[in-house]
This record gives C-alpha cells, structure tokens and sequence, in this order.
C-alpha cells in the first residue's frame, strides 16, 4: 500500500489535497479515497497495524474505497485543527484535543477508543524528586496547550498545590522537539507519551518519576474519531473502518513484537525503542468506547477549569456509540 505522510507545518501540501478531494472522502471515478490522522506512538499502533494487514481495506471491500491515505502529525493538537479544515476523515488522537476542537466546532464524533494511559513524567538524572514540590523552579517539555498531557500535567500539578502557570515554566513542543531537549539538557523534565520516555531513559539523562496510570488511573488517551460528514453521508465506511480498527487492536495485542516492527517501518522509530516501550509502558489498547466515556468526559470538565473551551460540550456531541452499539 502507498504510504504518504504529511505534516501540518507543510500547509501547501493540505491546501492542495482540499482542492484535490473536497470537504470529505476524496471521490475519483466514485471511488474514496479516505484520509486518516495518527502520530507515532505506540498509543495508536493499531493503526499501523491494521493498515499494514490489510484489515481495513478488507472489511471496505465492496463499498467504494480504493485507498486509505495517511497523514502523520507530531501531537493531536495540529491533527484536529485539520481535521477541522477538512482535510481528515478518521482521526486516531488524544481525547482532550479532541474535545478542545469540538468546543470550536469541529464535527467529528468518538465512534471507539484506541488506548488508556500509557505516558511518563521523566525527570534528569541530576534532579532530585521525592514528591511533586521537588518540581518547582523547573522547565518542563510537553504537548501543546489542549492535548492530553498538557491537559493532565497541569491537572496533576495543580491537585499537588503547583501551580502550572507560576511555580513550573511548562513548554509545549511536538516528541522529536521535546526529547532533542530533554537530551541536550535544555529542559529538566518531559511528559510524553512512549516510546518517547524509553528513548531518553536509554540514553542515560533521565529517569521516570510518574506514570499517566499513577496520575490519573486507568485515564482516557487516544480514540478514534470520525467526522460528521463520514457519519452522515457514508455510514457503512464508518462501520467497515470501526471494524478494521478493532481487527488491528487484537492483532497488535496477540503479536507485539510483529506490531512493533510494522509500526518502525512506517514512523521510522527504532524498533528495539518500540519493543522496549511495550514491555515497561503502563498503556493498554482498548477499542470499546465504553470504557473510556466516563474519563473523557472528565476531559471536559478539567478542559473548561483550565480556560480551554469556549463552550461547554456534552456527550452527545462527543461521542456516537451507535456503530459501536451495532457490532456487540
């Protein structure tokens, strides 16, 4: 299968696939070409996964779809805001940057969940930490402002009396950003989803101090979202997608090592990090929504205490679980 990968930072390139395909599935000779959103972590291996296999074109047999085009961004914040332009079908992201968008109005809905908790705080070896109070003074790299772990960084930082804004200087940066540095000494600690924390912790300069797991148990991450218009206009391909998502979340779980070397190939991540990340992560993937409804939407109301929102929003604009709902 044709791999492609595109950056938002690259605006020409999404500009041109708006004129190319429209608002929603590219149609050529009435046949779809989807396009889908996913970073390169392991939280959404399924994805690699299933478009590897061939799951997902298996079970789109017969309903018009010739190809599934990828788009790789750093972190879910730049995911949603094109996917709000237009440009993506499927999203495979965080929940919060999700909800952040929705709040602007992005259309799109929850249709599964991808992954629980799975991120570490990684603190320079030189640093000491007995409690969270050892943080203060320090810099700390993380996602941008709305995704999951800024969301639950500064959430956690501020149950332990911290103030996120005063107490900690906090920088948003994409995973290669952030660990380039964590590892030239830049920052003093990272929050980041893996294998991210394994490739800092292999290279001698930190150690980690607090699991996502340890913060918040059994937390929402990443979840699988469909636009609106793929709901309305083209509701089978949802079905089929959901079906192809949930055959690369068992493959993955039942072939690890296989998982990790498919999702190397197409992130370019060391398979060995990748491996390694799988055996010490506290990440689980999941596809049943129902599990991650409650935590998400905690999502919102911590997104709303934080000035993230610019209107409250509400589960049913959140989530559909009714394709979920249909297959069990």
């Amino acid at each position: 299968m044709m791999k492609r990968h595109a950056y938002l930072s690259l605006l020409c390139v999404f500009a041109l696939a708006l004129v190319c395909s429209g608002a929603y599935a590219e149609e050529t000779n009435d046949e779809k070409v989807l396009r889908v959103g996913y970073q390169p972590s392991t939280h959404q291996i399924a994805f690699s996964t299933a478009l590897d296999k061939g799951f997902y074109m298996e079970e789109l047999d017969g309903l018009g779809v010739s190809e599934i085009v990828e788009y790789q961004f750093g972190s879910g914040a730049p995911e949603m805001q094109a996917m709000m332009a237009g440009e993506l079908d499927f999203a495979y992201v965080g929940s919060p940057p999700f909800i952040t968008a929705v709040s602007n109005g992005l259309g799109g809905k929850i249709v599964a969940s991808v992954q629980t908790q799975g991120s570490d705080l990684v603190l320079r070896n030189d640093a000491p930490y007995e409690s969270p109070d050892d943080l203060k003074g320090l810099h700390i790299a993380t996602f941008t402002a709305g995704t999951i772990q800024d969301t639950m960084l500064r959430d956690w930082l501020s149950s332990h009396g911290i103030n996120p804004d005063t107490d900690v200087r906090i920088s948003g940066m994409g995973p290669g950003d952030a660990t380039s540095a964590m590892l030239a000494g830049r920052v003093d600690a990272v929050f980041l989803p893996h294998p991210s924390p394994v490739t800092i912790t292999n290279e001698g300069v930190g150690r980690v101090i607090v699991r996502s797991g340890e913060m918040i148990s059994n937390h929402a991450c990443c979840v699988l979202v469909a636009s609106d218009e793929m709901i309305q206009k083209y509701p089978d391909i949802v079905a089929a997608f959901l079906r192809g998502h949930m055959k690369g979340t068992d493959y993955s779980l039942a072939h690890q090592s296989e998982a990790a070397e498919i999702m190397s190939a197409y992130t370019g991540q060391d398979p060995d990090v990748i491996k390694r990340s799988l055996e010490v992560w506290d990440g689980e993937w999941v596809s049943d929504p129902n599990i991650v409804y409650s935590s998400v939407m905690e999502y919102v109301d911590m997104q709303e205490e934080l000035g993230y929102l610019t209107q409250y929003v509400t589960a049913d604009q959140v989530f559909d679980m009714s394709f979920w709902d249909q297959m069990h």
